[in-house]
C-alpha cells in the first residue's frame, strides 16, 4: 500500500561489516530511529557484506510510496564509501526506479555531539583519575584516502581541545599507519602513564575487537602501564539527534562536503591516479539486480 509523500524518505547507507552484531546494530538503530519519526519513511541498507544490500532499502521506500529521498551515510569520514560508492549506487538505483530523485546528505563526524558521547566512554573506563593524567588514543578505520584518515586526526585535536586530557594521539586499525601498536608506542614515549584506547567507531564489529584485542595484547606486554579499552559510540541519543540533522541538511540542499583535498579532484602525492575515477557501486552478493562486471571493481569517483 503507497501514501502520498509529503517529505523526502530518509535512506541510511552503511558501511557493512561481517560481525553479526555490528550489523544488527545497524539495523536496530534505523528501526528505532523510524519508530522515533511515524510520519517519515525510514529504510537502511548496506554498500558491502551485511543484509540488506542498499538497492533493497530503495525498493522497500518505493514500494511504500517514495519517490524523493535524502541519503545520508551512516558513517564517521568522507572516504571510499561515501564520496564514490554511495553516490554511485544511488545513480543505479534510480535506473532501475524511473522517476525516483534524492539528495545526499554529508558523513557525521567529527560533530561535537559525536564527541560529547566519545567523552562519556571515556569516563566511563577512567572513573575518578584525573584526566590530566590520562592520553587518548583515538583509533579509527583506516583508509587509503588520506583525506579521511585527516578526518581521524581532526577528530582527535578536537577532542583534545578543553576536555584536560594529557594529549590526544591518533592511530588505525587498518589500511593505514600508525597501527594500534604504534599508536600506543608513541604514547609510552611521550610520557604516558595511564592510556585510554577509543575507538572512533559507531557499532561493534570486527575491527572494533581487534582494536580491544591489540590493546590488550599490548598493554599485557607493558605491566607498568595503566592501558584500558573504552567502548564505541553506540546507538546514543546524540546519533539520532545527528543523523537528522544531517537529514534536514540535505533535504534543504545544505551540502557542506569538503572536496579541497579529496583524491577524486586533487592530484595529491601518490594519489595522482585517483583522480577522476569512474565511479561504479560496490558488489553486494545479496542484491539481485546487480550486473557481473561489478565483481571485484573497488573504483571510486566523486560525485
Amino acid at each position: 500500500m503507497t501514501t502520498p509523500q509529503t517529505r523526502p524518505a530518509l535512506l541510511i547507507a552503511g558501511h557493512g561489516t561481517r560481525d553479526d552484531a555490528g550489523a544488527e546494530a545497524f539495523r536496530a538503530f534505523v528501526e528505532e530511529l523510524g519508530r522515533r519519526n511515524p510520519e517519515l519513511p525510514v529504510a537502511g541498507g548496506f554498500i558491502e557484506l551485511s543484509p540488506p544490500p542498499l538497492g533493497e532499502a530503495v525498493t522497500s521506500l518505493v514500494e511504500r510510496g517514495a519517490k524523493r529521498f535524502a541519503a545520508v551515510p551512516l558513517m564517521l569520514v568522507s572516504a571510499g564509501h561515501a564520496k564514490g560508492d554511495i553516490p554511485a549506487a544511488l545513480t543505479r538505483e534510480k535506473e532501475r526506479h524511473p522517476g525516483i530523485s534524492y539528495t545526499y546528505g554529508r558523513p557525521l563526524g567529527p560533530h561535537p555531539s559525536l564527541l560529547a558521547v566519545l567523552e562519556r566512554r571515556v569516563d566511563e573506563v577512567i572513573g575518578d583519575l584525573d584526566r590530566s593524567e590520562v592520553t587518548v588514543l583515538l583509533v579509527g578505520r583506516g583508509s587509503t584516502d588520506p583525506d579521511a584518515n585527516s578526518e581521524v586526526h581532526k577528530a582527535a585535536r578536537l577532542f583534545w581541545e578543553g576536555r584536560g586530557y594529557a594529549g590526544v594521539e591518533t592511530a588505525f586499525v587498518s589500511l593505514a599507519a600508525p597501527d594500534v601498536p604504534s599508536g600506543l608506542d608513541r604514547c609510552e614515549k611521550l610520557g604516558a602513564r595511564r592510556i585510554v584506547v577509543l575507538p572512533y567507531f559507531l557499532f561493534t564489529g570486527i575491527l572494533p575487537d581487534r582494536v580491544r584485542q591489540q590493546t590488550e595484547e599490548w598493554a599485557a606486554a607493558h605491566p607498568g602501564l595503566d592501558v584500558r579499552s573504552a567502548d564505541v559510540i553506540g546507538a546514543a541519543e546524540e546519533l539520532h539527534a545527528l543523523v537528522m540533522e544531517r537529514y534536514e541538511e540535505a533535504v534543504k540542499g545544505d551540502l557542506r562536503m569538503n572536496c579541497d583535498s579529496c583524491v577524486y579532484r586533487i592530484a595529491l602525492p601518490g594519489f595522482e591516479d585517483k583522480v577522476g575515477l569512474p565511479q561504479q557501486p560496490h558488489f553486494h552478493p545479496d542484491d539481485d539486480g546487480h550486473h557481473h562486471h561489478h565483481h571485484g571493481s573497488h573504483a571510486h569517483a566523486h560525485h
